[in-house]
């Protein structure tokens, strides 16, 4: 049986007043990334300035495992690349729609540079097409799920997933296969232990959690492994190989 990865988020409910003992936990418990989210001044207004090389640097000092950059923007400089791979960051997550042509091509060369591996996002509403080009160089196609379509059972908060994501899930799965093996699948948003069973059906590689973790009443320990249950027993049910 496939082992799909869990990364450990630090959106929603994430307590950065106590960001090394909440990931370290988080990270003992079985999750195999930490997942730092952070944004410009511009996108995601609700995570300025959080997530970068200070927190990857602090995560770091607790782990050895892999660290991970979301950063929700429209500039990225070399500046920052060299800041984060500095603070022991392993990936930087961009998002596609503002990441396409030649400034593409030297910021993947840059992180491969620097040790660190790149992904592009696909956010609400983005076409897989944006990627047809740049899945051949990058290490992760990274699917967040938000949009306007299929309601979440028992949420209040967050938006519903879309109604094309399980569909933009095989495609991508589709897509990977043919061109770039070695790239992961990604998928982020709205998952918690009792939902997750229909996308794990498409066949992900990792997927993202942060208020399944974080906002779990036994704690973020079993928080983690109730989602490890979950994903394996879904995986086994689909003959995820």
């Amino acid at each position: 049986m496939k082992h799909i990865k869990i990364a450990a988020g630090m959106a929603g409910s994430f307590d950065y007043g106590n960001v090394c003992a909440n990931m370290k936990e988080a990270l003992d418990a079985g999750a195999d990334y930490c997942h730092s989210d952070a944004a410009d001044m511009y996108d995601l207004r609700n995570l300025q300035l959080m997530g970068g090389h200070q927190i990857i640097r602090a995560v770091r000092s607790v782990t050895d495992k892999p660290i991970e950059c979301h950063l929700y923007t429209r500039d990225c400089d070399k500046i920052f690349i060299d800041k984060i791979a500095a603070a022991g960051c392993s990936m930087l997550v961009l998002p596609a729609e503002n990441f396409i042509g030649a400034p593409l091509a030297y910021i993947i060369n840059w992180c491969h540079e620097k040790q660190m591996k790149i992904g592009l996002t696909i956010g609400c509403y983005t076409p897989l097409c944006f990627l047809e080009e740049s899945i051949y160089d990058i290490d992760r196609l990274h699917i967040v799920t938000h949009g306007a379509g299929k309601p979440l059972p028992n949420e209040t908060y967050s938006w519903p997933w879309r109604r094309s994501v399980t569909d933009l899930i095989c495609r991508a799965r589709k897509l990977i296969d043919e061109k770039n093996p070695a790239c992961e699948l990604a998928v982020d948003g709205g998952m918690k232990a009792y939902n997750l069973e229909e996308i794990v059906a498409c066949n992900p590689d990792v997927l993202i959690f942060s208020r399944a973790l974080y906002e779990e009443p036994e704690g973020i320990t079993q928080g983690v492994q109730k989602i490890r249950q979950a994903i394996d027993k879904a995986a086994e049910k689909y003959g995820i190989e």
